[in-house]
């Protein structure tokens, strides 16, 4: 199997090391992943923004990079962006049917991560070992949009030596929200820190999620009042290849 891979922008520029993880769990099972230069934003924030326009022409040019990669599906490490490309571009090409169905027809290969493991090549335990007490944290866009909440807890479940902990109020936003972090820091910030709670009280050392900007928000709070829980991707966790320590 041959799959794009479709690198956020928060990967990209600031958790590089997440996309790495990426290639190296696909790569030891066998799929042969591509990289298809020229890719940019998928215009999550200017569409979120309401900047219609601007989203569509990021989006034309995100169509037209990954028509040119010529493979079985596109792999994204983050809910958000998944949703993005195969939920809401068909919506911005509403009354343009060619580029509708060009979006369609793209949007329906597009898969996140964790689902791409479990619903597209069916495996469950990937081998991984990892020393901790965890909290899996699902962002919004890949509980409420794509329904992908189970997968990537049954991934964790199969990881030796990892404790994977419920906690409290954990279908709740991390208060990130893109350009409403920006636009509201103190609510942003006050949402976070609820959950930075719930994960104290759960007693876990290591949090856990398939969206690095969730994951930059959540781990920003917890650096700034001086917590050292460890913060990881679940690419990273499944990535044999990582060396981390327990």
């Amino acid at each position: 199997m041959r799959v794009s891979l479709f690198v956020p922008c928060y990967v990209d520029l600031i958790s590089p090391g997440v996309a790495v993880s990426v290639v190296r769990v696909l790569r030891r099972l066998g799929v042969e992943v591509a990289y298809p230069q020229g890719q940019t934003c998928c215009g999550q924030p200017a569409f979120n923004s309401g900047f219609f326009d601007e989203a569509r022409g990021v989006a034309r040019h995100f169509l037209d990079v990954f028509e040119r990669e010529p493979s079985d599906y596109v792999v994204c490490p983050s809910g958000s962006c998944t949703t993005m490309v195969s939920h809401y571009y068909p919506f911005i090409f509403e009354g343009l049917p060619e580029e509708r169905e060009r979006a369609e027809a793209l949007g329906g290969r597009v898969r996140e991560f964790s689902d791409f493991l479990m619903n597209v090549l069916e495996i469950e335990d990937l081998g991984a070992h990892y020393e901790g007490r965890a909290v899996f944290h699902c962002g919004c866009h890949q509980r409420r949009e794509l329904g992908v909440m189970e997968e990537p807890r049954r991934l964790l479940e199969n990881v030796a030596g990892l404790e994977l902990l419920d906690w409290e109020n954990e279908e709740l936003c991390c208060g990130f929200g893109g350009t409403f972090s920006v636009k509201m820091p103190d609510v942003s910030a006050a949402m976070a820190d609820e959950k930075i709670r719930a994960l104290d009280k759960s007693g876990a050392d290591t949090l856990i999620s398939c969206d690095s900007s969730c994951l930059m928000h959540l781990e920003g709070r917890l650096r700034r009042t001086g917590r050292t829980t460890r913060v990881y991707h679940l690419a990273q966790i499944l990535d044999p290849d990582l060396g981390k320590v327990g």
